[in-house]
């Protein structure tokens, strides 16, 4: 077995599930292990408010914005290549499974290329701040619109805010999901309602107050979080066999194809 970690070290009960994974690049055994993966951060004295988007990934309360990937933007004319390699072949071949499988890796590169962008995101703002606060978006209803339903998916908020509530979790910072509704149409310094289509990108108020949009949208979330009691985070978590958050996953190669990087996640 190749792994990042050595198993040897942890005694056998604190090994409380094992899985096995079959991807597109070969399979996996993943080992759920109790461990504490608690780790003490000093204070930062910064609380931030984020709001996704598309144009953006995201847009923070400070006016800082991180540029959107668009991962499968990029691999989609690689991927519309594949797909028509697969249906040139005859069904049932040896060729054609060999197709499928290639077409299946570049979709699996894809998928990890978002998760990891996701998790390197959620880590640093957790690092930098001690209270993050974002919408309480349903993904499963946003999609529903059929003109948006590829981006919305390509820039992978669920998998973000997922990453949020475990670093938060982790690192003992303060995470806080918001109610969505408004947040772009009420002005973030006099609080009255502007109504703007979403291809209006500047917030410009009566007040004098003008913003980009996404700008006034994170400062409306922050302002929500600290209003907010008894409300920290609504992510529910797996737990692991014993019960308990304290677990990780380490993902051990058993049989690989080729090469490629080791599965490792907090979540089952």
């Amino acid at each position: 077995m190749i792994g990042t970690w050595d198993l040897a070290f942890y005694p056998e009960d604190t090994i409380k599930r094992v899985r096995l994974v079959r991807r597109a690049d070969g399979y996996y055994c993943q080992f759920c292990i109790s461990v504490d993966v608690k780790e003490e951060l000093h204070p930062t004295h910064k609380t931030i408010g984020l709001d996704v988007g598309l144009k953006e990934f995201y847009t923070d309360s400070m006016g800082q914005t991180e540029p959107n990937p668009r991962f499968y933007r990029q691999g989609e004319k690689r991927l519309k290549f594949h797909q028509r390699r697969v249906s040139r072949k005859k069904k049932g071949s040896t060729n054609r499974k060999k197709a499928i499988n290639k077409l299946g890796r570049k979709h699996l590169k894809i998928s990890r290329q978002r998760e990891e962008h996701a998790k390197r995101l959620a880590r640093c703002v957790i690092q930098s701040n001690d209270l993050v606060a974002y919408e309480d978006l349903r993904i499963k209803n946003l999609v529903k619109n059929h003109c948006l339903a590829k981006s919305i998916n390509d820039a992978g908020w669920y998998q973000f805010r997922r990453w949020l509530e475990y670093f938060g979790k982790k690192m003992g910072r303060v995470t806080v999901a918001v109610n969505p509704a408004y947040t772009s149409q009420i002005c973030s310094n006099c609080g009255a309602v502007v109504k703007k289509s979403l291809s209006t990108r500047t917030h410009v108020c009566a007040c004098g107050c003008q913003l980009d949009r996404d700008e006034n949208a994170a400062i409306n979330i922050l302002n929500r979080a600290l209003g907010t009691v008894g409300h920290t985070g609504t992510w529910i978590l797996d737990q692991n066999a014993s019960g308990d958050f304290s677990s990780t996953v380490v993902g051990v190669i058993l049989h690989q194809q080729d090469e490629s990087l080791i599965e490792e996640s907090p979540y089952l």
